[in-house]
């Protein structure tokens, strides 16, 4: 029962007999009384010089006291029974907050070593992966016992290609349709409304439809590779194919590359065709040129090499993705979230390179001629 102790000027709480589970309740009200009467800077002690047994939800009780007569900024204090078992107990269970370990700050040098260092092991890596799928395409094309799975390379051309056909025609048509439309307006000022045919034919085919493709391929079919091949990191598929001696860039990313390779040039000439055909709409019907002479002006200036470019770019496009897609997919870390950081940044980093990569050919071919 509670009990003021007049020597101490504080509470006493005098816990004989039994501590445990059956009996703590009945404590817990006594606990509570104590609790409404105290005030800050009262002391309360806990007397269990007669408790003659205590099990795990008497010392809970014990410590859980504690702490809401600490918060009430009480002083407390312990009178243990007989072998002081109870004051050890309460020593041993107290909850004790780790100091935090203050970190040393990165200096700049330091920052920029680590970025260089990651930046070169990211670089080599790519260039194993680029170096080991161009082997096994090559050998497999020759080997017997590992030969390129034709029917996968199939499967990827009708995901990377056929399923891709009709967002890229459709946007390759509106991209045309929109270029031609703003053009016009300048032209026909000039009274050079012909020429709307040499426009579209050197963009589209130089420039816009390799990069539309690459930039749709990528946010489509480059995203899917990159989770499809993370995943399976994750799910320690790609370590089962090691264990079973077949080599993952030879099973998951030479098939994705063939399909990627042989589709990527024919999207482009889809979006070539499609793009000029949106053009043509307006050259005809808002310009109000005839089909014979849209059709005439635009193969006068078209050269073969207009559209070899066009077809190098989207072969190397192509290459971009698979690659930014398997790299990111193989280093893949952590569980659902990681899929989606490698998707991400594969996307990200393919649109990048693959822009990059079409300034390149673009100064390449301009001081090539």
């Amino acid at each position: 029962m509670p009990k003021t102790d007049p020597n101490s000027g504080g509470v006493r709480l005098e816990c004989g007999g039994e501590l445990t589970f059956s009996t703590v309740s009945a404590w817990e009200r006594e606990a509570q009384q104590i609790l409404k009467q105290v005030k800050a800077g009262d002391r309360v002690i806990l007397d269990l010089t007669g408790c003659e047994k205590m099990d795990s939800a008497g010392v809970a009780f014990c410590l859980n006291l504690k702490r809401r007569i600490a918060q009430k900024d009480c002083l407390f204090e312990v009178l243990p029974p007989k072998g002081g078992q109870a004051s050890e107990v309460l020593q041993v269970f107290r909850i004790k907050k780790p100091k935090a370990v203050e970190k040393e700050k990165e200096g700049f040098l330091e920052h920029a070593g680590f970025l260089v260092y990651a930046f070169a092991n990211a670089c080599l890596e790519m260039l194993t992966l680029f170096v080991d799928t161009l082997y096994y395409t090559v050998k497999g094309a020759f080997s017997k016992k590992t030969p390129v799975r034709w029917a996968h390379v199939v499967e990827q051309m009708v995901r990377i290609g056929l399923e891709s056909l009709g967002i890229i025609a459709l946007l390759s048509f509106l991209v045309g349709l929109t270029v031609a439309l703003q053009s016009a307006y300048q032209l026909r000022r000039f009274g050079a409304n012909i020429y709307i045919a040499d426009l579209l034919g050197v963009a589209m085919t130089r420039e816009m439809g390799p990069l539309m493709t690459a930039i749709l391929v990528a946010g489509r079919s480059g995203a899917s590779i990159a989770a499809e091949i993370s995943t399976m990191v994750i799910t320690e598929e790609v370590d089962a194919l090691r264990t079973m001696g077949i080599h993952p860039v030879r099973f998951l990313v030479v098939p994705r590359f063939l399909g990627a390779t042989i589709m990527q040039p024919l999207l482009t000439v889809t979006s070539d065709l499609l793009g000029i055909m949106g053009g043509f709409v307006i050259a005809v019907f808002y310009l109000g040129l005839g089909i014979n002479a849209f059709t005439k002006e635009l193969i006068e200036a078209l050269f073969i090499k207009d559209l070899l470019t066009g077809l190098v770019k989207s072969v190397a496009f192509a290459w971009i993705i698979v690659f930014v897609a398997a790299f990111r997919g193989f280093r893949v870390r952590g569980g659902a979230e990681g899929v989606g950081l490698a998707t991400t940044a594969s996307v990200v980093q393919a649109i990048f390179m693959v822009i990059a990569a079409d300034a390149f050919f673009s100064l390449l071919f301009y001081f090539g001629d």
